[in-house]
């Protein structure tokens, strides 16, 4: 019984791997978002608690996405695996866990920002194909029920009576079953069901499996062959761009700037909720300004690039980065400065937000009277001088100084709507995130890491300290709780960059705690009350206990 019923269950998982290659194929073809694993995944992250995507961003780091894609894959597993088995007691109900997968599938890909109604047809097209073999795959040693009808396409048996020895070892059970005659069908409740699959020989099943097995194998070869095509492509296009010399470069770093100060690309943090990067043909990009302006605009990448660009350094950091966290960076970024481009446009009267849409459907909304008031806000092209990577946005990305990545840094953007905050809430802001976001004053310490045991004496406390577009003041150092003593600042690039610092500690033996604050520009210091991200930013003091011998 327990061999029949895992024979079944991988009938099941056979029928749905195909089902899933046939889909992935079809949509990596035609178009890739449509892809119904992505699809699914996408709205799990849409549909999740903010509780759970914080959670999932502090524990989980870069590895959320490929971790949610193999839950979702366990679960399709798990499901295709119960869908055999029903299969095998009762066909018909069995097939709606595949109508379930690829309804669940469709439903996914049309809830999508970007969705077209086409993109449907993978998920529907997979559950099709993963039906179809249920129905067409034998139940492997399934006995014929009473009364089971003779097989006359030889599912069981070779029609053609070269598998004569497979009738033969039916030997008296296939003839007592016949011989029962269709009163013990009708008696036998959901063996009549039984009785439309009849029995299959060992070398029918092994036959068909491995036909299913090689059709998904082409598959899913197909599949990645076709996305390292694209990726090819894509590289290639990325790797021809050349971007122009800045029209306004930045400024050389001041003498005395510490090492580590600019944030190598390979390093630098990673958080949005596209499960796969997009990778735009550079030479089809457009980017649509419109909304409430007096006269709308569509760019090329070309027309951008025109546009004489400036080249700033910037720290970059994301609301989601607890105290002490490692979501903050700083490269040099070269871009298309965006308040020019607005006021180009006309902006008209009562407009307060404009909204930046990427080409995977997320909505990014940021305050007009902060990409006006002088910072350098831009469409970003390059990042620490080569094009952006696919990952932090190839080809633009919007970039705002001062304010939380989704509040002003739209990776892959397509498009800019100006319109009014009581009109549209952006992504997150549906999802109970503020709608204005200025980076609070934050600092942490990077040396020496927690519970590290170090010799007594002389020990060089160093960190990082960021206000972005108020510029750090002063920052200041606290051991077990005593006084506040003033750390020395390092030469930074200018207010929209973090500040390096150092302080000078005498260690004496024992455990220790040591603690961090920053006061910025304006005067004011970093709230010492420890608050967690949600909704606009954390709060609170960074600190380290270490131990010294």
């Amino acid at each position: 019984m327990i061999r029949r019923t895992s024979a079944a269950a991988g009938t099941g998982l056979l029928a749905a791997a195909a089902g899933v290659a046939v889909a992935e194929l079809l949509a990596t073809a035609v178009r890739p978002q449509a892809a119904p694993l992505v699809a699914v995944g996408g709205a799990v992250v849409d549909g999740a608690p903010t509780p759970v995507k914080e959670w999932a961003v502090r524990t989980l780091g870069t590895y959320d996405k490929p971790l949610l894609l193999g839950g979702i894959a366990v679960v399709v597993v798990v499901l295709a695996a119960l869908t055999g088995v029903a299969v095998r007691r009762r066909p018909t109900l069995g097939l709606l866990g595949p109508a379930v997968l690829g309804i669940a599938g469709a439903a996914a890909a049309l809830s999508r920002p970007d969705a077209r109604p086409a993109d449907a047809l993978p998920a529907l097209a997979g559950a099709a194909v993963a039906a179809a073999l249920l129905r067409w795959l034998p139940l492997p040693g399934l006995p014929a029920a009473p009364g089971a009808a003779p097989d006359p396409v030889g599912v069981g048996r070779a029609a053609s009576g070269a598998d004569a020895s497979g009738a033969a070892a039916a030997g008296p059970g296939a003839a007592g079953a016949d011989a029962a005659g269709p009163g013990a069908a009708r008696s036998t409740g959901s063996g009549a069901a039984r009785s439309r699959r009849p029995a299959a020989t060992r070398r029918a099943v092994l036959r068909n499996a491995a036909l299913v097995a090689v059709g998904t194998a082409l598959a899913g070869a197909g599949t990645v062959a076709l996305r390292r095509l694209n990726l090819a492509d894509a590289t290639r296009a990325r790797d021809a761009v050349r971007l122009p010399a800045p029209a306004s470069p930045a400024r050389p770093l001041p003498a005395g700037v510490g090492p580590g100060f600019r944030t190598p690309t390979a390093d630098f943090y990673r958080v949005d909720t596209a499960l796969t990067v997009p990778r735009l043909d550079v030479d089809a990009w457009r980017l649509r300004l419109h909304g409430m302006v007096e006269r709308p605009v569509e760019l090329t990448f070309a027309d951008l690039l025109d546009r004489g660009l400036i080249e700033r350094d910037v720290t970059l950091s994301c609301v989601s980065n607890e105290v002490g966290g490692p979501y903050v960076g700083t490269t040099r970024w070269l871009g298309a400065p965006l308040a020019p481009l607005l006021r180009a446009a006309g902006i008209r009267a009562g407009a307060d937000q404009l909204v930046a849409r990427s080409d995977e459907g997320m909505t990014i909304g940021t305050p007009i009277a902060t990409l006006l008031d002088g910072r350098d806000a831009m469409l970003a092209v390059g990042m620490d001088g080569a094009p952006l990577p696919f990952a932090h946005g190839f080809p633009v990305r919007m970039l705002t100084p001062g304010l939380y990545g989704y509040a002003g840094a739209c990776k892959w953007v397509t498009e800019l709507e100006v319109t009014t905050f009581d009109a549209f809430d952006a992504y997150w802001v549906r999802r109970g995130w503020a709608r204005e976001a200025p980076v609070k004053t934050a600092s942490r310490i990077d040396r020496p890491a927690p519970f590290a045991r170090l010799p007594a004496g002389p020990v060089t406390v160093a960190g990082v300290a960021w206000a972005q577009h108020r510029g750090i003041a002063a920052v200041e150092v606290s051991v077990d709780d005593g006084p506040w003593r003033t750390a020395e600042l390092l030469p930074t690039a200018s207010s929209d960059t973090w500040v390096q610092w150092r302080f000078a500690w005498s260690a004496p033996a024992g455990p220790h705690r040591l603690r961090v604050r920053a006061t910025d520009g304006t005067g004011a210091p970093q709230p010492e009350d420890r608050r967690p991200p949600f909704p606009d930013g954390a709060t609170g003091h960074h600190t380290v206990a270490v131990t010294v011998r």
